[in-house]
């Protein structure tokens, strides 16, 4: 692609970045194929193609403007495009640097009172306690909610209430004397919606001579910021946790959401210096880990499923580039995989996606749910907090997180 980039912003490091990318597009299309927004749109701008043609033109321009922003804000940043690009362009790098040049210089466009609370409760959740708060307040007057937020706060539904606990462990906060140390990533949200993942995690772990324990110094991976286009806000949580937690005696940082694992994964790239690469070097997403064991059914209330559907969520299949490693391990463990059309499509979680882009969202939902549950499967399970919530906003079907089918 033929680009003629403003002299302002070629002279800064992500500008020269930005027009390498733009450079490697030969605008071929075939990225809208796999494109989710596209598929329901049917807009040339809502798709990968034509959002590059955005990103181009503001970035000749030398300034933002609102067509841009509305079509980069309804982009999942699923990174499907980035699987099906022949020419390997890393889309999801370019829409970063877009989206930082919105959030330093936006256009001039008053925000709705609905954006800004939405904005507000973004930036509550990085904060485990009080988005533990807010979660345990929303169980408690959980009648009181819309059904679609009230099945989100109780992702696995009837399964789960029929749960044991693991062991009664607590996680511990540093590596046990005996085993391979394991930087357990306890996760924001993880750690306040579905917390026994990280438990159920720690016990299969320990089983097979890991040490695992949690770091308190823990902030948010930065994802979250990044998907609303906060990467200011985004790259200081990561020094902190490179600069803090990095040096921590660990063998691998261990990730159990998905959404978290393609973040860390990437701190090599976002940050500069030796020590960012090191710490993303040691992340492993759990199915990784544990690849090479094996496990028996577990039970719930007296009885074990036999037919699941998997979603394997977009951070995991095309960030993490993860596939097929989850399906391996349930089905060495004695379940049946339902099959499931379109799985390379978002289910429209996509991090902050499902509280910005509420409509385009439940779209996403209602169509991955059909395709989940056309073959009537008896639960479905995933391997991210994110997607486990969304969907179980839909399904009436339980929800799981994939190892808590393991005994």
């Amino acid at each position: 692609m033929k680009t003629q980039l403003a002299a302002s912003v070629l002279a800064t490091e992500s500008g020269a970045r930005a027009n390498q990318i733009l450079r490697a597009c030969v605008h071929c299309g075939f990225c809208n194929a796999t494109c989710p927004t596209y598929q329901l749109r049917g807009d040339e701008r809502d798709g990968p193609r034509g959002r590059i043609y955005l990103i181009k033109d503001m970035f000749e321009s030398g300034e933002a403007n609102t067509v841009a922003q509305t079509h980069l804000d309804r982009c999942l940043t699923c990174r499907a495009c980035e699987t099906t690009c022949p020419s390997g362009v890393p889309y999801g790098e370019l829409a970063e640097i877009a989206r930082e040049m919105l959030e330093v210089a936006p256009p001039r466009e008053t925000p709705s009172l609905r954006d800004r609370a939405v904005r507000l409760l973004l930036r509550v959740v990085p904060n485990p306690r009080w988005f533990g708060l807010l979660v345990a307040l929303g169980r408690a007057m959980r009648w009181l909610l819309p059904r679609r937020q009230r099945r989100a706060l109780l992702p696995a539904g009837r399964l789960r209430r029929a749960t044991a606990p693991t062991n009664g462990r607590r996680l511990a906060t540093s590596p046990a004397p005996a085993g391979r140390p394991v930087l357990l990533w306890q996760g924001c949200a993880q750690r306040a919606v579905t917390p026994e993942v990280n438990a159920r995690l720690a016990t299969l772990l320990r089983e097979r001579g890991f040490a695992p324990f949690a770091a308190s110094a823990e902030h948010c991976c930065g994802g979250l910021a990044l998907h609303y286009g906060s990467v200011a806000q985004a790259k200081a949580t990561m020094r902190h946790n490179v600069e803090r937690m990095g040096a921590l005696d660990a063998d691998f940082i261990i990730s159990t959401a998905s959404g978290c694992g393609v973040t860390l994964k990437d701190y090599g790239r976002l940050l500069p210096g030796q020590r960012a690469q090191a710490f993303a070097d040691k992340v492993r997403d759990a199915s990784e880990v544990l690849s090479g064991s094996t496990f028996r059914k577990r039970s719930f209330g007296g009885r074990e499923l036999e037919r699941v559907a998997w979603h394997p969520p977009c951070t995991l299949q095309h960030g993490q580039r993860l596939t097929g490693t989850v399906e391996r391990i349930l089905a060495a463990t004695g379940y049946h995989l339902a099959p499931v059309a379109d799985a390379h499509l978002c289910c429209g979680s996509a991090g902050a996606y499902s509280l910005l882009q509420p409509a385009l969202a439940r779209e996403l939902a209602q169509r991955k749910a059909s395709a989940l549950m056309r073959d009537d499967p008896e639960a479905v399970v995933t391997a991210n907090v994110g997607c486990q919530m969304h969907l179980a906003s839909t399904l009436h079907a339980p929800v799981l997180h994939w190892l808590e089918l393991l005994a």
